[in-house]
């Protein structure tokens, strides 16, 4: 709970969307113009975002004064500063560990991790998959809701990866169904390795209230969390409503009610956008966690 109140932002106002009123998230802050693009090691750019969308959301990590930000030193695609405890983020290896059906029954070794959380057709075992460059780490499937178990993979073994039940989903058969409320949160609240929350955000469709309901829960419990907004590369419907215009939309709800923005990053799993900078940005929690 130390590392969460380090961690976490406390200039969160009060959220409407939801009936609760949560914290602000947590970890790093940063900004800059999308126009530098130093640091972009992703195979495809990503699509360009507006400059007052990214001035106006930086995300800035411990270890640097806001003052001393700079172009560079912005994630091409997202609003997360690198500072210094960016450090080593390719993956070499990677396993899987176990399946648990409670929070009690995870890994107990201490290694720190990160969640990977969304709604049941939002991409979650994709960006895995991508993540670790393994097109069957974790299981995809066309029906949505088909992880039921918290599903732990060890990276480097160093760290976890951890593939939790997707939310918003009720058509799974009546044995596997679970609640998400007791199940799920269950895991949040009581899981002291857990580094932060890579919350998943459809970007092919306008903001969903059920993910801004999930994130109100988690700021309001202080449990840190990045945006990840995946499918940056499709556009849906037929007014083609483009990925980036619906992520400032999405980001238009959140500047309103935190003083301090959530890092948040575009991704796909297609085409690799965002995929090193992804890991980049997790590779400075977790340095920062284990210190």
């Amino acid at each position: 709970m130390l590392l969460r109140a380090r961690l976490s932002n406390p200039h969160l106002l009060s959220i409407p969307f939801s009936s609760t009123k949560p914290r602000s998230p947590p970890p790093l802050a940063a900004a800059s113009s999308s126009r530098r693009r130093p640091l972009s090691l992703s195979a495809t750019p990503p699509p360009p975002v507006s400059d007052d969308l990214v001035r106006t959301a930086l995300f800035v990590p411990p270890g640097i004064d806001r003052a001393e930000v700079t172009p560079s030193m912005v994630l091409p695609g997202s609003n997360i500063v690198i500072g210094p405890y960016a450090g080593h983020s390719q993956i070499k290896q990677v396993e899987f560990v176990k399946s648990s059906a409670r929070a009690r029954d995870c890994p107990k070794d201490h290694r720190p991790e990160f969640a990977i959380l969304g709604r049941s057709n939002v991409g979650k075992s994709s960006l895995i998959n991508a993540l670790v460059r393994k097109k069957d780490v974790a299981l995809t499937s066309k029906t949505p809701g088909k992880t039921q178990l918290i599903n732990h993979f060890l990276v480097n073994k160093s760290w976890y990866l951890v593939d939790l039940p997707g939310y918003g989903f009720a058509n799974a058969p009546e044995s596997a169904r679970m609640d998400w409320s007791s199940f799920t949160k269950g895991y949040f609240l009581n899981r002291g390795t857990l580094v932060g929350v890579l919350l998943l955000v459809d970007a092919s469709s306008p903001p969903q209230q059920i993910d801004l309901d999930c994130a109100n829960w988690l700021g309001r419990n202080n449990i840190g969390m990045t945006f990840v907004f995946t499918k940056c590369d499709k556009t849906k419907g037929g007014k083609k409503t483009r990925p980036a215009e619906n992520i400032e939309q999405f980001q238009a709800l959140i500047r309103k009610h935190y003083q301090e923005p959530p890092p948040w990053i575009m991704t796909s799993s297609v085409t690799g956008m965002g995929r090193a900078e992804l890991l980049l940005h997790m590779s400075q929690l977790r340095n920062y966690w284990d210190n």
